[in-house]
């Protein structure tokens, strides 16, 4: 057994060795029980902190996107207004994360499909990362706010693609960086 840690600490570590196993063995290999296994910890710690494989699925998740929001809020912070600049930012770090937090996003994701609380958090997921795309790219746009908000739900979609295309190796990462600044500046803020 692992030593005792504080709740915050051990989630997160939780956490990190949940990432791994998706990594190196696929969803299907995650339940509360491997993961308290491979942890050192007991089956009851791991399900205080989670309770249900969907509540541990959900949290690798929202930790990755928590992450993604986070490095994409530090590089808007200071960036100058200007479209070209905007976009790149937006479109880098969207990528840029997916590829940090590798294969096992993507996995995860799937694996949210199918069941009906797992499918409300990545709704949730998507309309937030879109609210928070539009809310950057509003002050730069000629378009109503509600169409900038319509068009970053597609672009989110978008980004899931090519992130995915990226990893496979089917794209270099240049080359989608490229094509969704393209996008970016012409649908949603030249309009």
């Amino acid at each position: 057994m692992s030593k005792k840690l504080p709740r915050p600490e051990r989630r997160a570590q939780l956490l990190d060795v949940a990432s791994a196993i998706v990594r190196e063995e696929g969803t299907d290999a995650l339940t509360l029980g491997s993961l308290a296994e491979r942890a050192g910890v007991s089956k009851p710690i791991a399900y205080s902190h989670f309770e249900t494989r969907s509540g541990l699925m959900i949290a690798l998740s929202k930790a990755a996107m928590d992450r993604q929001v986070a490095a994409l809020a530090a590089a808007l912070q200071n960036a100058p207004q200007e479209p070209e600049r905007i976009a790149r930012i937006l479109s880098s770090a969207y990528l840029e994360c997916a590829l940090t937090i590798g294969p096992e996003w993507h996995a995860i994701d799937a694996a949210l499909r199918g069941d009906a609380t797992m499918e409300a958090h990545q709704r949730r997921t998507r309309q937030d990362h879109a609210a928070f795309y539009a809310a950057a790219i509003q002050p730069l746009s000629k378009l109503d706010s509600k169409v900038v908000q319509r068009r970053c739900a597609g672009l989110i979609g978008t980004m899931e693609a090519l992130s995915a295309e990226v990893m496979e190796g089917g794209m270099p990462l240049d080359v989608a960086v490229d094509d969704l600044v393209a996008l970016i500046r012409k649908w949603l803020i030249e309009g």
